[in-house]
């Protein structure tokens, strides 16, 4: 018989699940899986041995198994391949900052938004992640993190797959993860990186979580970036421009707008002057990604001399802009280049 997995599931489901065991046999299972991270019932000493017998021939506790491990040469970036149960696999990075630790997870197996400078979106959509999948993801990095005597600190949906086309799970996931019996992860500690998709920006502000929005721009004009992101096609930079002030507003929460500079094509000071132009009065600031090579994607990074160029002035015109500190390219665990590969 398939045993039903308990992990993902909130409070209130629990409650449900084992109705009409009291509530607080719900709170015991809830706390000794999120809080101690124990995935087998004999070890729930707090229950009684006939409902642990019970429970274990019903239920199981599964996360991600680990497939693979790359260690960066940087020593601050670690990437794991982890394996789901139906035979998918997923990417994260835990990354060392001097502000602490942080994990990129993935919302998605594969990617259908077709950017053409990704890797991830190379072999197309493959699934959505389940609330639990994704919330999965989190705690193998904070198990791994408390085995080294640290914690994790932050959380950024930037990995495969565009988190706002994969809505419900994770928004299920994000208030699951906040729950004071899960991790009680503050939404501030919390990035979101969308390419654009502008009725779910409008759904997120509406939920009043102040998570940090993060939108892949990578061009200052419509042309350019339809023929970068064909996502720009339904949403154009007019109206997402419009849903990401609307965004900042709203939550107070400044939104990162990411431009990865590709050599020679979207990394001029003609491309500057047009960036901070529509950028100017929007609470935002500009996160400059060299771009990091893919094999399969004809692109080349900007020189030093463009970089600086670019960055320069942006913060004279008005822009609080930022170059993102390369971190694993050598296992391929950099913005851009996620495909879920052992190697």
């Amino acid at each position: 018989m398939n045993k039903k997995n308990l992990f993902g599931l909130t409070l209130a489901e629990l409650e449900k699940e084992i109705s009409p065991l009291p509530k607080f046999r719900a709170k015991q299972i809830a706390a000794q899986i999120y809080k101690h991270g124990v995935k087998n019932f004999d070890e729930m000493n707090e229950l009684p041995k006939t409902l642990r017998a019970e429970f274990s021939s019903r239920y199981e506790i599964k996360t991600a198994e680990l497939l693979k491990r790359l260690n960066s040469a940087d020593g601050l970036t670690k990437k794991f391949l982890l394996g789901l149960v139906d035979g998918a696999a997923v990417e994260i990075v835990l990354m060392k900052h001097d502000y602490g630790n942080s994990v990129c997870i993935s919302s998605q197996v594969g990617c259908q938004m077709g950017c053409k400078f990704c890797a991830s979106t190379l072999k197309g959509l493959e699934r959505n992640l389940t609330a639990a999948e994704m919330l999965g993801e989190i705690f193998f990095a904070e198990e791994f993190l408390r085995g080294e005597g640290e914690k994790l600190d932050s959380i950024v949906i930037m990995g495969t797959g565009e988190p706002l086309m994969n809505y419900d799970a994770l928004i299920k996931m994000l208030r699951l993860l906040h729950e004071d019996y899960c991790l009680g992860m503050s939404y501030r500690k919390i990035t979101i990186s969308t390419c654009g998709v502008v009725p779910a920006i409008k759904k997120l502000r509406d939920e009043k979580l102040p998570v940090t929005l993060s939108i892949s721009l990578h061009a200052p004009d419509d042309k350019l970036r339809s023929a970068l992101m064909p996502v720009n096609s339904a949403f154009g930079l007019k109206s997402l421009l419009a849903a990401a002030d609307d965004y900042a507003q709203s939550t107070g929460r400044r939104v990162t707008y990411e431009y990865i500079l590709l050599g020679g094509v979207n990394d001029t000071e003609e491309h500057a002057r047009r960036l901070a132009k529509i950028l100017s009065g929007q609470l935002a600031n500009v996160n400059l990604i060299p771009f990091n090579p893919v094999a399969e994607r004809n692109f080349i990074p900007p020189s030093n001399s463009a970089l600086k160029k670019f960055f320069h002035f942006l913060n004279t015109h008005g822009i609080t802009a930022t170059v993102r500190k390369e971190m694993g390219a050598d296992v391929n665990a950099a913005c851009g280049q996620l495909r879920a590969m052992s190697n």
